[in-house]
Formats: structure tokens, C-alpha cells, sequence
């Protein structure tokens, strides 16, 4: 290893061209460790950095004033104690999270991603694995496989990775015994077997005294394989199966209309490209030719997976950020509904029917998550009958989207099959997933397109449709204005429906609880029968509680920009209570009524509703004035 530092340096001072020239030409291999919680993942990223010896020389000069401001001896531990990222963020108190590492060693250049090991934290490890070629599995020899050992390995596994490591770490604490080593491995081996890992290189360890790290350790002369290190360098990648493919790019950036240069930026996520070859744009299926492919250091006559391009085309083509390009000949599937394989991340357990926003590489859409067909027990890989998901918790559940999408399935292609969930409020990632494949039925049902149009049904009524959402309390007044306002609507000769809450539970929704997954469908199908009868033309009033942002601000995407009224009859909890004409609250202070908005079921005040009715200073009469006012200013 010394001499390649002097050959190195040799050469570095000779041709420092040659020299970064020899490193950009290298393979990498980017893996992630990763194992249960003191495992010593860290510290055996710290070696082998160390070890590698191809660390920044201020980095290096930096640690070696650190080790001795903290008085440690001899170089075995001063590096792994400083790379502790895990150990620095507890003392801190902060978030732990996913650290990334680069090396480089004379064959190849690593990325390595050291992801915590707590279970609450299972969602940052998915964030590692996600990109990772390798896991390198930790466990500590004293402790044997542990639950977070299963459960990392199988999200390793599920998402792609066919590269397994088991590193048996520690073993100077328990004297190098061969014997706990072989138990470790047979362990592990029935159940990687059991969860489709047919192959992993065991390597017996010990980070912190560099133990077949770098180089054979004389305390384990029974082991013959390789050391971690040299395993990590010679081992062959995969064949690039994404290079075999066709061709697909999705589209990340496109050069402003106006400029004289209009071309298609994104990263090739699958096959090869050249100039004359025929593409198409998903999912509007519009055809052209491939002109250039331009990159910083000038055209190329050709391009594959992994390189980042902009592509120039022989025609004037409608494609947007988010869309996909692909080979013509070979066009990915279109769908909006799908089975996938969900990894629920956030602390609010998933709720059914709840809208979220699908991110999956450029492209962004609403969807909303089915009740789970199962969850996964990732000890005994039980399927066990779930209505959410918890946090950490893994599930097979359908999935559909407000519009088709293009997509690939992940086991195909992990850019155009791995998506992630977003919160509409909070903008909070909750959940990671993967397409399994797409429904049959959503290549079965397609629109019927009518001569009759929504824009002729209200020109026959001469009016605009809006919907007038009213939300607020139990015993706010929303059903009691609700109707006053279409009373003067149609004495306006105004064409109206008024969807009132009670009402529809007597029969469209009377199948439906008041759960929050009950509510939010119950919200959902409002929407949907709302949305149809603006498309009749009718001003549509609704009278609903509607607790949540998320499902109102669901219905307001349903319809067209403008349509959409939300207006809030704000009325206090002591207020609406001291009303109470039903004696709905009076039952649910007892605890007779579960699930009741206000009490034990939050409720969600718009924040910025087109109308603001206040109803402790304002008359029934006066409030339905308002409210008729601002819908004829929208309807003429």
C-alpha cells in the first residue's frame, strides 16, 4: 500500500492530468452499510477510509491535530473516532441522517452511504439503499442477527440491491472465535434464502483493529477469502441492464421557448441514443427525430445510461418538464392506477383515500393509496391483513393517479418504477414505493368522449358552474345558509343543487363511518358527484363538515381553475356547542359519540378560504348576502 501512495504522488507532481485522467476513467461502486444500532458501521467506514489512504491531505491534517487534542495512541482508532457520525450527532442532539463518503483507491472510486441503525430511522436507510449497488449487512458478533439485520436486509433486497456483504464485525471481542463466526453465517443464510438473496460474501472483521479490512488478519488465519477492501475493489458489477434496454430519458429541464436553442435535459435512466434516431414524448405520444446530443465538453455521436444529455429534435414538439422521451418503437407503459410495494416513512400512520402528491423522477401527480392488500412482517415475511401503515411499516397496496402517467416497473428500473409520497400540507416526505405493475383495469377503461360538452350545458343555462364549498363545525350554520344562499340563487333563476352532509349519508355514503379513512371518502365521492354536476352546468352548493385541508384542497383539483369557492362558516367549539341541536356534542362529552369533529376528531380551518363567514357577527341572513354576491360575480 506504500508504495502505490509514492507511485501516486510520483505522479501527481509528473502529469497531474494524466492523473485525474486515470481516476475519471475508474469504475464506482457506490454501497451502503448498514445493520442494527452500535454496530460499529461508522467506525468501519472510518477504516476504511483510513486504510484506503486516499484521503484529502487537509482532511488528513485536520484529524491528526484532532487524535492529538484527544490524546488517543497509536493510529488503529484515532480515524474511526472521528468519523463517528453517529456519535457526534447524539452528543449534539440533532437529526440523525444519512452521511455520504467518497474514496478512492487505485482501482476504483466509492461512494458510501453510512445510514443509522435505529428503527425510527428506517426511513433514512431507504434514502441510502435507494441509489446503492452494494449493502454491506453489519452485525456484531457478540449479538448475532438481530430484527433490524432482517429488516435492512430485506429493504436492500426490495429495493434492487443483488450485492449482499455480511460483515461479522467485532470479532476481537469474542476472540476470533471461528466457530460464533460459521453460526452467524448459517443464521443468516436460511433466512436471506427465505427472502430471495441467493448469494453474499461473509467477511469475519473488526473495524475498530482493522481486521481483514484492508488486509489479511493473522487472528483469523482460518478465514481465506478476501478482506473487505479488496473485495469492494475487485468484485464485477452487474451488467448494466438499464444499458441494454431501450431507450428512456426522463426530461428535467427545457431550454426557455423564446431562445434560439430548444432542447431536452435530463439524465438517460435507460438504453442508448444517436443522432437520427426516432423519439417519442409520454404521455402525449408525439413522434420526432433526435438532432444532437449536446453536453458541456460538445456533441456526442452517441450516449447511454447514467450520462446526463440534452437532446435538440428535427421538430417543433409540445414536451414539458416531467414528461418522458423514449424510443418510438418502444414506448413505455401509460397507466393511473397500479400495484405497488409501499414503505410507510412518516409518524401519522398512511390514511386510505387520502390525496398525496406522487413524485417519481421529474414527474409530479396527485394519488391517492388504497386500503393495504397486506403488510409484510419482514422477520417471518407473513402477509398480515392491515387498513394503514404504520411508521417503518412495509405493504402492498394499490395506487391511482389523477392523470396516466409513463412508468416502468421497478424490478425493471428503479428511476422509472421508485416514486415517493408527499404530504399536500406539510410538504413532508411519508412514504417511499415501488411499481409493481399496473392494474388491468386501467388499460381496460378509457374516456368516451361526447359531442355534448360541459361548456354547452352551461351556455344552455347561461350561467358559469362553480361549487360552493361551505365548511365549518358541527352546528356552525352551514346547512341553514346553505340554503338560504341557493334560495336567492333561484329566485335569480340560477340553476343550483345543494349537497347537503346529513343528506347524502342517507344514501350515496351511507355505507361510510366516521373514521378519518371513512371521512375523507365520504369527502371524495362529494367531490366526484360535485365535479359532475358542474360539467351539467349547475352551481353546485355543498354543506359538509370536511374536517381536512387535504381532502378539500382534493376537490378543488378536481375542478376546473376558478370553479372552486371555498367558504368558511366559522363558528366557535363553544359556540357551535351551546347550538348543538342534535345533542351531537352533548353525546360525545360522554364519550357516546367516538370520532366527533371538534372533540375527539380534529378539524382543519381553511387558511385561506375565498370566504370568511363569522357567524357571531353576522345574521343567517346577512352571511347567505355575502356569499350571494361573490357567486353572481362569478357566475354572470
Amino acid at each position: 500500500m506504500t508504495d502505490q501512495i509514492y507511485k501516486t504522488d510520483a505522479l501527481i507532481a509528473q502529469d497531474i492530468d494524466v492523473y485525474l485522467e486515470s481516476h475519471r476513467t475508474k469504475s464506482l461502486l457506490r454501497f451502503i452499510t448498514c445493520g442494527s444500532v452500535d454496530d460499529g458501521k461508522s467506525t468501519l467506514i472510518g477504516r476504511l477510509l483510513y486504510d484506503s489512504k486516499m484521503i484529502f491531505q487537509d482532511q488528513l491534517a485536520q484529524l491528526e491535530a484532532d487524535s492529538r487534542k484527544v490524546g488517543t495512541q497509536g493510529q488503529d482508532i484515532d480515524f474511526a473516532l472521528l468519523v463517528d457520525g453517529l456519535a457526534a450527532e447524539r452528543e449534539q442532539g440533532i437529526t440523525i441522517d444519512v452521511a455520504y463518503r467518497f474514496f478512492v483507491t487505485q482501482k476504483r472510486k466509492f461512494i458510501v452511504a453510512d445510514t443509522p441503525g435505529h428503527e425510527q430511522y428506517t426511513r433514512n436507510m431507504v434514502t441510502g439503499a435507494s441509489t446503492a449497488q452494494l449493502a454491506v449487512i453489519l452485525i456484531d458478533a457478540r449479538k448475532g442477527v438481530l430484527a433490524q439485520t432482517r429488516r435492512h436486509s430485506y429493504l436492500c433486497h426490495l429495493l434492487g440491491i443483488r450485492n449482499f456483504v455480511l460483515a461479522v464485525n467485532k470479532m476481537d471481542l469474542v476472540g476470533y472465535d471461528q466457530d460464533i463466526f460459521n453460526a452467524i453465517v448459517t443464521d443468516y443464510t436460511a433466512f436471506a434464502t427465505g427472502i430471495g438473496i441467493t448469494d453474499f460474501t461473509a467477511i469475519p472483521m473488526s473495524g475498530f483493529r482493522g481486521d481483514n479490512i484492508a488486509a489479511h488478519s493473522d487472528n483469523m488465519a482460518w478465514y481465506s477469502g478476501p478482506p473487505l477492501l479488496v473485495h469492494l475493489e475487485t468484485m464485477e458489477l452487474d451488467q448494466d441492464t438499464e444499458a441494454a434496454q431501450d431507450f428512456c430519458m426522463p426530461v428535467q429541464w427545457v431550454n426557455r421557448p423564446h431562445s434560439e436553442f430548444r432542447g431536452f435535459s435530463g439524465r438517460i435512466a435507460a438504453g442508448t441514443i444517436k443522432p437520427g434516431d426516432e423519439v417519442r414524448i409520454l404521455p402525449s405520444g408525439k413522434t420526432s427525430h433526435v438532432d444532437r446530443i449536446v453536453t458541456f465538453d460538445g456533441d456526442l455521436d452517441a450516449a447511454g445510461a447514467g450520462q446526463s444529455i440534452t437532446l435538440t429534435l428535427t421538430d417543433e414538439v409540445d414536451c414539458s418538464r416531467g414528461q418522458i422521451i423514449t424510443a418510438a418503437a418502444a414506448p413505455l407503459e401509460v397507466a393511473d392506477q397500479f400495484e405497488t410495494t409501499l414503505i410507510w416513512m412518516d409518524e401519522k400512520p398512511l390514511i386510505p383515500g387520502r390525496s398525496y402528491y406522487l413524485k417519481m423522477g421529474a414527474q409530479t401527480v396527485s394519488a391517492t393509496v388504497a386500503e393495504p392488500k397486506y403488510q409484510i412482517n419482514v422477520n417471518t415475511m407473513d402477509h398480515a391483513a392491515a387498513k394503514t401503515l404504520e411508521l417503518n411499516a412495509i405493504g402492498v397496496a394499490n395506487v391511482t393517479t389523477d392523470r396516466s402517467i409513463p412508468f416502468a416497473p421497478y424490478a425493471e428500473n428503479r428511476t422509472l418504477g421508485g416514486f415517493i409520497l408527499i404530504d399536500k400540507i406539510t410538504n413532508a416526505t411519508v412514504g417511499a414505493g415501488l411499481v409493481n405493475f399496473a392494474l388491468r383495469r386501467a388499460q381496460n377503461i378509457h374516456w368516451q368522449a361526447t359531442d355534448i360538452t360541459r361548456d354547452h350545458h352551461a351556455q344552455l343555462k347561461n350561467q358559469t358552474p362553480v361549487v360552493l364549498w361551505m365548511t365549518g363545525l358541527s352546528g356552525s350554520g352551514k346547512s341553514t345558509i346553505a340554503n338560504a344562499v341557493e334560495l336567492k340563487l333561484a329566485q335569480m333563476n340560477r340553476h343550483t343543487f345543494l349537497l347537503d352532509g346529513d343528506n347524502v349519508r342517507h344514501g350515496l355514503n351511507k355505507d361510510l363511518g366516521f373514521t378519518d379513512a371513512d371521512r375523507i371518502e365520504n369527502i371524495r365521492r362529494v367531490g366526484e358527484v360535485a365535479k359532475l354536476m358542474t360539467d351539467a352546468g349547475l352551481i353546485v352548493i355543498t354543506a359538509f363538515i370536511s374536517p381536512f385541508r387535504s381532502e378539500r384542497e382534493m376537490v378543488r383539483n378536481m375542478m376546473a381553475p376558478g370553479e372552486f369557492i371555498e367558504v368558511f362558516i366559522d363558528t366557535p367549539l363553544p359556540v357551535a356547542e351551546k347550538r348543538d341541536v342534535k345533542g351531537l356534542y352533548a353525546k360525545a362529552r360522554t364519550g357516546q359519540l367516538k370520532n366527533f369533529t371538534g372533540i375527539d376528531s380534529p378539524y382543519e380551518a381553511p387558511e385561506t378560504p375565498e370566504i370568511h363567514i363569522d357567524t357571531t357577527q353576522m345574521t343567517i341572513d346577512e352571511a347567505a348576502q355575502i356569499i350571494f354576491e361573490k357567486v353572481m360575480k362569478s357566475v354572470l
